[in-house]
């Protein structure tokens, strides 16, 4: 399709632009985008054995031609002649024994974890072929609309089918792309879509999920549309009084005719429940014409009085309504979320939000979502942003893909950084089947329809354009750098590029050159020697730290030795252990407060995830990580409050090394006692005796009592700050476990069959103090309207299925994560069980929203 482009200045069409303060109704909705989840057939593997038969590389003429419009000025692929048959396409397939399920759907999260798989990839079934096929019916009244098929992410080398017709496909799991319906649609009857995935062995360094893994929309618009990702907000020039906002508008003619069109954008506040609030200025530009089967590209300008601006503290949006009009009658209605704020990257000074200087306070997370897999759920990216925020986190980075689109709305909504991430490799590979295969054919096409995806969302600040690509310190390297960063400054100029460097020669050999702010990748030690010879690139840490640690698991003796600290497949919680290319947070954060010029930092991780259990990845039962500030199921290890006392110094906190004082084998044994806190001193009492008063340091972010004597009772803390008292923190010596208690992080939920609430089990002895090694079996049972989706503990070597209703505690902790069933109102009641405990439960409401 050919594109034209108007512009307003100049233009001799019609402009009428209005201030409006009036709460405006909004018009009928002539595009749908509705929902495509509920009812699908899967099958594992392929029926009729055509696994080589539909390989990308025997199919690959067919695939490559989807995607064209994220070509600029090169060549696209046409489509072969005739179709591209499979039975499991055909619309009279017999999918009756293929198992029901609904979307999103990781088909590996259930297990069985196979004890003999790779730890690096989480132990789970997630490679080979997969099958989705689903029934519909399209109204006779959609005859001559446009249908499309919206994937937000389906993992991976996926192909549709409609009807028996092959449509095209799209290989890289983690991006969304759209598919035209339209041509293979029976308007009136019943219709078929199959969807082919096919998860190549050895093509991930973690665990990637399986499945139609994100969500899937049917999308219905005249055949006179704003095309797919077709605006783009931009805010160029902002003031206390006012801010210029500049709308670019492409409007898609799919019809066999000229249309002469009207574009209207209309600005409203947008509230914080993501409905519209009241419109504030409008700018509607007519005659504007669009032949066949082109589209045309319309720019205006408004300027909006006394701006919002998004920030972290009020993360205040806006929306565009664009209107198109054909021959009087509304034709498409689409909605544009976006927010007003400057970023700046200062080589001298870091980041600035908003003129305000900001220090990134990141952390870097895979895709999964611990027990629920991949699958993806916006209660569960809601949880773990809350809890990252209470850490003080501002800022996220998409490790090391195009992340979900619902997690960057959260970011907008609840005012967090993302650094927006694309590939983990170039032509160079790490695995045998991963990216590097895709790369030459596919980069361009991934990178722009990610960039036109989400360049509109005030939360980004940075686009990665690759993770310790092994192409650096090559010529080709840099090149693909340099051309990386040009499609980016292309298709958004308001953002810089960065990349994650793991090689210490990129921030010398030309490869820094290429990017508009430079990441370094466990470097604490050579920020001051890559500023110097970089005096005007913004540094900062892009991967940081790599601390490994088990929650609630303490060694003796504790050796400051990085790479002491284990047993029995578990890392110590004393936070001194971290791989070879890695260090512990304190180095890190000397390493910034040495050097004040880098921007800040992003933690590898913030939660722990399915797969690379370092250092226990061969020859050992783990199957996720032990690199997580958070563990796997949501739970707090120590080091959250290392970074917390660090992030929130402001808060007044206090927190014991180690949680846990029952230790009656080491009675009379030094057993260490560490201290985080925002204080800058603090005494310690051992059953009321004090053990001293200690003050930080210079580049000390801990207080060691190194000489403790353990003996039964009671420790406690109390920080200072300033010469006063700050905080206090207490651990006592436990009795035996006793009873459990359960704890929902919300106690009503919506009735929509995704809404989740998070219950966690605690055992307690008879005083309700956690007894913080039990690990007692716990059965589950649930009555009402819910389910129970997954259990966990967070401990990284605990093989059973998560969707058992049988858990262990782990270190006194357990958790069972419930979901409402659709459109079924009332009471849920869990219960949890263990032999010799007392049993709890808790009731959680289902209802409307």
């Amino acid at each position: 399709m050919k594109k034209h482009l108007l512009q307003i200045p100049g233009c001799v069409a019609a402009i009428f632009f209005s201030l409006n303060l009036s709460v405006v109704a909004a018009p009928a909705m002539p595009r749908e985008k509705l929902p495509f989840d509920a009812d699908w057939y899967f099958y594992k593997e392929d029926p009729s054995s055509t696994d080589s038969a539909l390989s990308y590389a025997n199919i690959k003429p067919w695939v490559m031609a989807t995607g064209s419009e994220f070509v600029k000025g090169g060549q696209t692929n046409s489509r072969p002649s005739g179709n591209l048959d499979a039975d499991e396409a055909r619309p009279d397939f017999d999918d009756g024994s293929w198992q029901h399920v609904n979307l999103p759907h990781d088909w590996a999260i259930a297990g069985p974890f196979d004890i003999n798989a790779p730890g690096d990839t989480g132990k789970l079934p997630w490679e080979g072929v997969g099958w989705y096929r689903k029934h519909f019916t399209i109204p006779a009244s959609d005859e001559g609309r446009r249908i499309y098929l919206d994937v937000d992410g389906a993992m991976s080398y996926a192909n549709v089918w409609l009807n028996g017709q092959y449509v095209g496909g799209w290989p890289y799991g983690y991006s969304s792309w759209q598919l035209d319906l339209t041509p293979y649609i029976k308007a009136g009857a019943d219709n078929v879509v199959a969807i082919r995935l096919d998860n190549p062995p050895i093509s991930s360094r973690w665990y990637p999920g399986a499945g139609i893994y994100r969500n899937v929309w049917l999308e219905k618009t005249a055949p006179v549309h704003v095309e797919h990702w077709g605006t783009y907000v931009t805010t160029p020039d902002i003031s206390p009084s006012a801010a210029t906002v500049n709308i670019k508008v492409t409007v898609d003619n799919d019809s066999d005719s000229a249309a002469t069109v009207s574009v209207e954008n209309e600005i409203y506040e947008l509230n914080a429940d993501n409905t519209l609030g009241k419109s504030v200025a409008s700018l509607t530009v007519a005659g504007l014409s669009v032949s066949s089967h082109t589209n045309l590209l319309n720019e205006g300008q408004i300027v909006l009085k006394d701006p919002r601006l998004w920030s972290l503290e009020k993360p205040q949006r806006y929306t565009v309504v664009t209107s198109v009009e054909q021959n009087g009658q509304l034709v498409d209605r689409y909605e544009t979320p976006f927010g007003i704020r400057t970023i700046k990257f200062d080589a001298d000074k870091g980041f600035f939000l908003n003129g305000k200087h900001v220090r990134l306070n990141g952390i870097c997370d895979h895709a999964d979502l611990g027990a629920l897999g991949t699958a993806i759920n916006t209660r569960a990216l809601e949880r773990q942003i809350q809890i990252l925020q209470g850490m003080g986190c501002n800022a996220i980075r998409t490790s090391h893909n195009p992340p979900a689109p619902e997690l960057l709305d959260l970011c907008d909504r609840m005012g967090m950084l993302v650094m927006d991430e694309s590939f983990d490799c170039w032509q160079r590979g790490k695995t045998r089947n991963d990216y590097h295969i895709l790369f030459k054919d596919w980069h361009e096409k991934d990178w722009r329809a990610e960039l036109r995806r989400d360049r509109n969302h005030p939360s980004i600040i940075l686009w990665s354009i690759g993770n310790e690509i092994p192409d650096q310190g090559t010529a080709r390297g840099l090149h693909l750098a340099a051309e990386l960063t040009r499609i980016a400054h292309e298709e958004d100029p308001t953002r810089p590029t960065t990349a994650a460097c793991n090689k210490t020669e990129s921030g010398y050999d030309g490869f820094q050159t290429n990017l508009d702010v430079f990441g370094y990748n466990y470097k604490p030690f050579e920020y001051a020697k890559v500023h110097a010879a970089n005096p005007g690139l913004p540094i900062f840490g892009s991967e940081t730290a790599s601390c490994i640690s088990s929650r609630g698991e303490y060694f003796f003796p504790v050796h400051t030795n990085k790479d002491d600290g284990m047993s029995g497949f578990q890392m110590s919680s004393y936070d001194l252990s971290a791989p070879h290319w890695a260090t512990i947070p304190d180095v890190e954060f000397a390493g910034q407060d040495d050097n004040p010029f880098v921007a800040g930092e992003f933690v590898w991780t913030g939660f722990d995830y399915l797969g690379e259990p370092t250092p226990y990845n061969t020859n050992a039962p783990s199957r996720s990580s032990y690199f997580g500030i958070v563990d796997l199921a949501g739970f707090k290890k120590d080091r959250y409050y290392l970074y917390q006392a660090r992030w929130r110094p402001e808060l007044a906190m206090a927190h014991i090394v180690p949680q846990n004082w029952n230790w009656p084998d080491r009675a009379g044994q030094v057993t260490p006692v560490y201290v985080y806190t925002s204080g800058d001193s603090a005494e310690l009492f051992l059953n009321g005796k004090s053990l001293g008063l200690l003050k930080k340091g210079p580049d000390q972010y801990r207080l060691c009592w190194n000489d403790v004597m353990y003996q039964p009772g009671e420790l406690k803390v109390v920080a200072y700050k300033n010469g006063r008292k700050w905080a206090t923190d207490v651990v006592k010596t436990t009795g035996p476990a006793a009873k459990l208690t359960l704890t929902a992080d919300r106690n009503r939920i919506t009735a929509d069959g995704k809404d989740l609430s998070y219950i966690t089990v605690a055992v307690t002895d008879k005083n309700g103090l956690i007894v913080p090694d039990a690990d007692n079996s716990i059965h589950f049972a649930l009555s009402g309207p819910g389910e129970i989706v997954a259990t966990d503990n967070g401990d990284p070597t605990d093989l059973t299925s998560f969707p058992s209703q049988d858990r262990k505690a782990f270190n006194g902790l357990c958790l069972v994560i419930i979901r409402s069933e659709p459109d079924q109102a009332g009471a849920i009641t869990v219960t949890a069980t263990s032999d010799k405990l007392r049993t709890a439960t808790v009731r959680v409401k289902s209802g409307g929203a």
